[in-house]
């Protein structure tokens, strides 16, 4: 017998007819609004704490962050404000506590925010005051979770809200994440493990949550139970909540059920701020041009492959690795990473610290052209590969507008000569104009252009018109002066 009056057995099959209730009110809701309206119709922008606060943010820095996002990057279409890892734990370590971190839940097994860091969820209030003050802003809210059973929960064999079952019949305590040891495993074959998504569910939508970022469920191990769980419990909220798949890299094989189930998915573990990475953690900005060639193709409305965050501006006060610091990368390898990134339709989330920016970073980011790349382009696709040189093209939503992107891989400035057949292009002559540097080029009738170092040349071809007097030679685009300063690092 364990703590509930009617036994083990009673329990297991009142749970079953629960299940049951639920699976058929799921699958009758599925079939109108969520199929009409699909979440994340486009590639999802804003900001995560995971860069510059690792697991130690607090409700003032995040407050800080989101009114600097809602000043200066609303109006570009940045919106979302996540917090990431570990938000529960009342004496936070930068990268990552250890099985002796003391966390914050409520009497039902569910992890809550600690006052001492989060003074708005006194009385209970959870995230939901912090949630307020993020969306008068204008802005949406998402909090990070890692998939299971607390431990606290489970060994203590609390209540799980809302239904007949207990935390322990719900947790698989031979099974944790492989790199964080706060939570067991799920029991998928008991009932239990669905209502206990379905209790922190109910929570996120209580405290008016927009994005739930779920770790340790499409990578090392995938775990198709918990994704099929996780997302049947947030969308029996009613509520909007987009689903984001964490860590990478996911299997290319699962992205049928992947597509069902979630909005978001990562592709490689996590990137920073350094170009090349001989390990899976941490991943560097070259590494990315093989996987995102692959992953590109399966970008499409309210499914997007998730090429991770930007380590832009500055990493601190306490970075998820490393030292505080302004991102290691070259004003042209930030370049190279957001053009990829927007090419692809990745989901864009910023590391940085947000308050300190700089006018530099602020313009990278707010950069209007290369944004609707990210967000309405079509017909991605990398038309040129080689270990030095990376050339994609794509359409816009304007028909007459088709965008080109040279990437230079190698250390060295390098000159690029393609004619437009070589490219893919059907025309002989194209207007262009450098988004990058807010300037038009010419017309031209083949191209050569000079490359920074890892850096990109991200072009807007149009179709040139008879009155324009296109020229008959070869376009010769040099680096511009302000150009060449931008390869300097940031002191």
């Amino acid at each position: 017998m364990n703590s509930l009056g009617g036994g083990r057995c009673g329990a297991l099959v009142t749970g079953v007819l629960f299940a049951t209730a639920f699976l058929t009110s799921y699958a009758t809701s599925q079939s109108s609004s969520d199929r009409i309206t699909p979440l994340a119709k486009t590639p999802p922008m804003g900001w995560n704490s995971w860069d510059s606060y690792g697991t130690t943010i607090n409700e003032e820095q995040v407050k800080a962050n989101a009114r600097w996002l809602a000043d200066h990057l609303k109006s570009s279409g940045w919106e979302y404000v996540v917090v990431d890892m570990e938000w529960f734990v009342l004496d936070p370590l930068p990268a990552g506590n250890s099985a002796k971190a003391q966390f914050s839940l409520d009497e039902f097994g569910r992890y809550t925010p600690p006052v001492n860091r989060f003074p708005s969820a006194a009385q209970g209030a959870g995230f939901k005051r912090l949630a307020d003050y993020i969306h008068s802003l204008g802005l949406k809210f998402g909090i990070h979770i890692l998939r299971g059973i607390p431990k606290v929960a489970a060994d203590k064999n609390l209540p799980i809200e809302g239904s007949p079952f207990r935390s322990g019949d719900a947790a698989n305590k031979s099974e944790t994440c492989p790199w964080n040891p706060d939570n067991y495993g799920t029991n998928a074959a008991q009932p239990a493990a669905q209502a206990y998504y379905d209790s922190i569910a109910r929570l996120y939508a209580e405290w008016d949550v927009d994005l739930v970022k779920a770790d340790c469920i499409s990578s090392r191990p995938y775990k198709s139970d918990d994704i099929r769980m996780l997302s049947s419990a947030l969308r029996k909220t009613g509520r909007p909540i987009v689903l984001s798949l964490s860590p990478g890299a996911a299997p290319l094989e699962k992205v049928p059920e992947m597509r069902e189930y979630a909005q978001m998915w990562r592709i490689s573990d996590d990137v920073w701020d350094l170009w090349h990475s001989t390990v899976d953690y941490p991943q560097g900005l070259g590494d990315q041009f093989p996987r995102i060639a692959q992953w590109a193709q399966y970008s499409e409305p309210g499914y997007w492959p998730d090429a991770d965050m930007l380590p832009v501006g500055y990493l601190g006060p306490a970075p998820g690795w490393g030292k505080p610091r302004w991102t290691r990368l070259t004003h042209d390898e930030q370049r190279t990473l957001l053009t990829l990134w927007s090419i692809m339709r990745s989901p864009l989330m910023i590391g940085g610290n947000l308050p300190s920016s700089d006018a530099w970073t602020t313009s990278l980011l707010t950069n209007a052209d290369v944004l609707a790349i990210d967000q309405h382009a079509t017909s991605a696709r990398a038309v040129l590969t080689t270990d030095k040189v990376v050339v994609w093209t794509a359409n816009a939503a304007a028909a007459d507008l088709q965008y080109l992107a040279l990437f230079n891989l190698t250390e060295q400035t390098t000159t690029l000569q393609y004619s437009w057949h070589e490219l893919g292009f059907g025309g002989s002559r194209y207007r262009l104009r450098d988004l990058w540097e807010h300037r038009d080029v010419g017309t031209a009738t083949s191209v050569s252009v000079t490359v920074p170092a890892h850096g990109v040349t991200l072009f807007g071809l149009t179709g040139a018109r008879r009155d324009q007097g296109a020229v008959s030679q070869p376009l010769n685009q040099s680096v511009s002066a302000s150009h060449q300063r931008s390869v300097g690092r940031k002191p």
